[in-house]
């Protein structure tokens, strides 16, 4: 789901909900993307007489109780915020639709715990990152599903490259000519592992580096060890133009618009997983101006030029998505373990489809029959479950 596709998609339903009576939680994991929902939902829903309102960290103590307060009243009909809306003391009126953006950042529990802030409300879960149809169903099997797969109207098409090192001049040149003339880049740092300190330390080398081939220029770094504040006002400087080069861990995959930003470079981008670096990809091409997407890569093995291959041809993420699959293995698909997503530890996603998909329509019949498990026949099966997955689910 392209992300202004999935934004009027929320708007729409948050709507229908108001106006038949009920309230609405929209939950995004950052609270500059928090930020953006609000403006967002404001621009359009404001004249409809519709009271948002925005709950994260950074608010006094005071703002937040009068929002809780009012919130319980029923005065506010959407409240957008992080993980905050999560607290006990977050108390809703009437809560009839849950909406959760980019749903794999968040847990299963975290999902439910939402929900039961009403009675059994409506729930809306979006992603903007491109999931297999066939493991969406398996992942997202208790859910319908739809596929928004068209660009917006004013979406640029992004010519996207894959270079070797020596490349390296070209690429910095073809930089400074579009920084010359008024645009903004990105260079995403390579994943090292999952430690931010080393994340952090190979960030702040490569900023070492492009100051020096910037030299004129304002370029400055974000990675994952910042304080959320710091992160906040460096996109903000980013956004307001103020910076023309900005160097950074993945955290800038999701969600933050800077139209006037063109350029995507993407260091050692065979570390990678595809769906991942068209995740990055999509944070170019938003606003009026040509987009690029420059992939520097190492190493000559098949598999490498086949995923560089496959970026360089094409845009569908779906494509992309299937793709990584193949060429990966459902294992790393989603790169470390991911938040609230099943391990799979015998079955492949791509092969075994078909076994999976009957699996779960018997998993299916027997919450049917038997939603707590408590017959005779499904003690077995309860007491696996338990064992597998005692810190993630309740039973």
């Amino acid at each position: 789901m392209s992300d202004h596709g999935k934004t009027a998609v929320s708007i729409v339903a948050a709507y229908k909900a108001v106006k038949s009576g009920y309230q609405v939680a929209v939950m995004a994991p950052t609270a500059i993307l928090s930020k953006q929902h609000l403006k967002n939902f404001e621009d359009i829903l404001s004249k409809f007489n519709i009271k948002c309102e925005l709950l994260v960290s950074g608010i006094s103590k005071k703002q937040k109780e009068d929002i809780l307060q009012r919130l319980k009243n029923g005065e506010i009909d959407i409240l957008i915020g992080t993980h905050s809306l999560l607290e006990e003391n977050v108390i809703f009126k009437n809560l009839g639709l849950a909406i959760t953006d980019e749903q794999h950042r968040f847990g299963v529990r975290q999902r439910g715990t939402i929900n039961n802030k009403g009675e059994s409300p409506d729930v809306l879960v979006m992603t903007a990152t491109p999931i297999p149809r066939t493991l969406a169903l398996i992942l997202y099997g208790d859910l319908d599903i739809s596929i928004i797969d068209e660009l917006p109207p004013n979406r640029k098409k992004i010519d996207t490259f894959a270079v070797t090192k020596q490349m390296e001049e070209r690429v910095n040149n073809f930089i400074k000519k579009q920084l010359d003339e008024g645009r903004q880049c990105y260079i995403v740092c390579p994943l090292v592992e999952e430690s931010e300190e080393i994340d952090a330390k190979s960030v702040l080398e490569l900023f070492e580096k492009y100051k020096q081939i910037f030299n004129g220029y304002t370029v400055e770094y974000l990675h994952g060890k910042l304080k959320p504040k710091e992160k906040d006002e460096v996109m903000e400087k980013f956004k307001a133009g103020e910076i023309q080069v900005l160097i950074s861990t993945t955290v800038i995959e999701v969600g933050v618009d800077v139209p006037n930003s063109n350029i995507m470079v993407i260091e050692n981008a065979e570390r990678f997983g595809l769906a991942t670096l068209h995740q990055l990809r999509g944070r170019v091409g938003r606003g009026s101006y040509k987009s690029y997407c420059i992939l520097k890569y190492q190493g000559n093995s098949e598999n490498i030029r086949q995923r560089m291959k496959v970026m360089t041809e094409t845009n569908n993420g779906f494509i992309i998505s299937e793709k990584d699959l193949e060429l990966r293995g459902s294992g790393e698909f989603f790169g470390t373990r991911q938040h609230g997503l099943p391990e799979l530890k015998i079955a492949n996603l791509f092969e075994d489809v078909e076994m999976l998909k009957s699996i779960q329509s018997v998993a299916i019949k027997i919450m049917e029959d038997d939603p707590n498990l408590e017959k005779e026949k499904n003690k077995q099966l309860k007491k696996q479950i338990q064992n597998k997955f005692k810190d993630r689910i309740e039973i």
